[in-house]
């Protein structure tokens, strides 16, 4: 005995296929649009030895290019270092950040700068500072172990934009 579905229940089921296939197509889309990858082998350090391996030996920020900056950084427990990253306006920053100890993320107010700090991982991360101001930077995961949360509010900085 075949079963029978109604025409109208036919018509549903393939607008419900069409949509899910449409959403799919679209979340592949903005991950490709977006840049979104996983971390790879080529950018990882040894978390242990991260105070002397190049470029995390000598954190700061540094020109690469025609108004073009690398800010190298170490996000410690409760730290940043540096805390204050200087640039002039209209300056293409490119952050390269690791962390020797615990989780940390990494967000800049107002610029879609939103990452996550991975010890053992390189991140980085690119933003174009158009306008004169300060940017302040702040982890936002909990970086410590549960009973010493304590300094995880002072974790934060900023980005002198002149």
């Amino acid at each position: 005995m075949s079963m029978q579905v109604e025409r109208w229940e036919r018509y549903f089921l393939y607008a419900g296929v069409a949509i899910l296939v449409a959403f799919f197509i679209a979340i592949l889309a903005s991950i490709g649009e977006a840049g979104i990858h996983l971390p790879t082998d080529e950018a990882q350090v040894d978390p242990n030895v991260v105070a002397s391996q190049p470029p995390f030996d000598n954190p700061g920020v540094f020109e690469t290019g025609d108004n073009q900056y690398e800010a190298v950084m170490v996000a410690r427990m409760w730290q940043w270092v540096p805390e204050e990253i200087v640039v002039p306006a209209g300056a293409e920053v490119t952050f390269t950040i690791t962390s020797p100890d615990v989780i940390h993320g990494f967000l800049v107010n107002n610029t879609a700068i939103n990452a996550m700090v991975i010890p053992g991982q390189v991140t980085r991360v690119t933003q174009t500072f158009a306008e004169a101001g300060e940017y302040k930077f702040l982890c936002h995961e909990f970086c410590g172990l549960a009973n010493e949360q304590v300094g995880h509010h002072s974790m934060f900085g900023r980005v002198v934009v002149e």
